[in-house]
């Protein structure tokens, strides 16, 4: 505990906050890797506040490791359950405006040559957790075209609440507004073929977007195109 206070305290100092809002995510040994990602199989708790929180919040992710959703996902992908050792990711949480999830080829039909784009109002956890019809895209990966473009209902939004975040009705206002501007989805592209390049395979990458500010959140392989390719293969 001393440890965790120790950073934690450092954060708050490199932050300029006393008690910085905190995103604590889980960062298993074998998630997000080529073969198997374990997207939302661990817990995730946002808008952490304090080291009381923290020290529970920490707890929590390691603790979704031995959940019965996460048992039954090693077991169908074959991992074995004593290899099972898991990290926590603790960062300083962005208050997101709008949140977008990019997948830089197209995680249906495994095409190369397509970025698929959805993205919706406040923090992630709407989108992640399909609670919300996002804005949607597909756009031509060597041009930047958009090929299909559909504006989503965007029913709920996750927003911040006093301790931690609650899911609210979007306005009906922003409802068939599209999240994103031109200009932002023009840098939501180039950062996710950026991703593409450095990281040497197509990306699923989680970003937001606070007070015009592109934030990257996470970044990881598309586990679903290793059969998919051969689709694309002459």
């Amino acid at each position: 505990m001393r440890q965790l206070e120790q950073a934690y305290q450092r954060l708050c100092e490199r932050c300029g906050d006393a008690e910085v809002q905190l995103a604590v995510r889980s960062s298993a040994t074998d998630e997000d890797g080529l073969q198997t990602s374990f997207a939302g199989q661990h817990d995730t708790y946002l808008n952490v506040v304090g080291l009381e929180a923290l020290g529970d919040a920490v707890v929590g992710c390691w603790a979704s490791a031995h959940s019965s959703q996460a048992r039954a996902y090693r077991h169908h992908q074959g991992v074995q359950r004593e290899r099972v050792q898991i990290g926590v990711l603790v960062q300083q949480l962005v208050p997101a405006d709008l949140s977008f999830v990019l997948f830089s080829a197209n995680p249906l039909d495994g095409n190369p040559d397509e970025i698929v784009l959805n993205a919706t109002w406040g923090l992630g956890e709407s989108l992640v957790g399909g609670l919300s019809t996002p804005d949607s895209y597909v756009v031509e990966k060597s041009t930047c075209a958009v090929k299909q473009a559909s504006v989503g209902a965007k029913e709920r939004m996750t927003i911040l609440a006093p301790k931690g975040t609650q899911e609210v009705a979007v306005p009906r206002a922003l409802q068939q507004r599209p999240c994103l501007e031109p200009a932002q989805l023009d840098e939501v592209l180039a950062l996710g073929q950026s991703l593409e390049a450095r990281m040497g395979w197509p990306v699923d990458v989680e970003g937001a977007f606070h007070h015009d500010q592109l934030h990257l959140l996470q970044c990881r392989p598309i586990t679903t195109l290793t059969t998919q390719r051969s689709q694309h293969t002459p």
